[in-house]
């Protein structure tokens, strides 16, 4: 409850938090109200409508309501996102704990490992990896999760290299503490708030990084709605309907910059280095 005080009582942190919490609301209770057919169904007599009360932010080529369509899709983009975070945090976890805590010649295999990924833009490894495995749902969350591990490992075994290097731990260690007990009981949980932080910002950047894919093709594909997808259909009405690609675009950039707003607060909460 304190930290929730702390994070609302800066206006950056306030306007974060509305702005994902009304995004998660969207993306948990839409598909509960929309009728399963609602957003799928086309009209061609109402294709390309400009919004209006009947359809709020319009129609798309297909006749379909824009509005139930960037609703929808707000579930789509924050099931692959998230999905895509836990992966890298499962993945990149253990290995920069191994890294940072045991050093020596385990840490520099794995660090080049690291590296090598690192050497590639993440949406770069993101597209090569959804190319090989096939543009799905599922490889869209594995390519994303795949190309973000190096990042988050590499920050986990830095707080895990200082970890290990405190007074406590090395106390610890003299007393007799096995690796096991030490990485659950003292490693672990001094760098999960950093690791929080990194993946609070990693939703942000998977976001963007499913709608890139979507947009080229790689990512989610039709009949589900995503907001990828719903601005990679539009491409080509954007002189008769700029609205088709400015309703997705928006829900995007929202979303993206409340966790990037909640991320940089959330980061100065948790992280005592950045405290005055």
């Amino acid at each position: 409850m304190k930290t929730f005080r702390k994070l609302f009582r800066s206006s950056k942190g306030s306007i974060g938090i509305v702005l994902v919490l009304l995004v998660l609301a969207i993306a948990i209770f839409a598909p509960m109200i929309i009728p399963p057919d609602y957003a799928t169904k086309m009209d061609m007599r109402a294709r390309l409508h400009a919004p209006s009360l009947g359809h709020l932010l319009g129609t798309d080529q297909l006749g379909r309501d824009m509005f139930y369509r960037v609703m929808l899709g707000a579930r789509t983009s924050l099931l692959i996102a998230v999905s895509a975070v836990l992966m890298s945090i499962v993945l990149g976890l253990p290995l920069g704990i191994v890294s940072g805590y045991f050093g020596g010649r385990l840490d520099n295999v794995l660090m080049r490992l690291v590296d090598t990924l690192l050497a590639f833009p993440a949406l770069l490894l993101a597209l090569t990896i959804s190319a090989v495995l096939g543009p799905n749902l599922p490889n869209t969350i594995v390519a994303i999760g795949i190309a973000f591990t190096p990042f988050l490992a590499r920050i986990i075994r830095g707080e895990a290299l200082r970890v290990a290097q405190m007074p406590y731990v090395e106390a610890a260690r003299a007393a007799g503490t096995t690796d096991f007990n030490m990485i659950v009981r003292h490693i672990l949980p001094n760098i999960m708030p950093a690791t929080i932080v990194q993946a609070t910002i990693s939703l942000a950047f998977a976001i963007l990084a499913e709608a890139g894919l979507s947009f080229l093709g790689l990512g989610t594909q039709p009949p589900e709605s995503s907001w990828g997808l719903m601005i990679q259909a539009s491409r080509n009405y954007l002189d008769v309907a700029p609205w088709t690609a400015l309703v997705p675009g928006f829900a995007v950039a929202f979303t993206v910059l409340g966790l990037n707003m909640f991320g940089d607060v959330l980061r100065d909460v948790l992280d005592p280095r950045t405290k005055s």
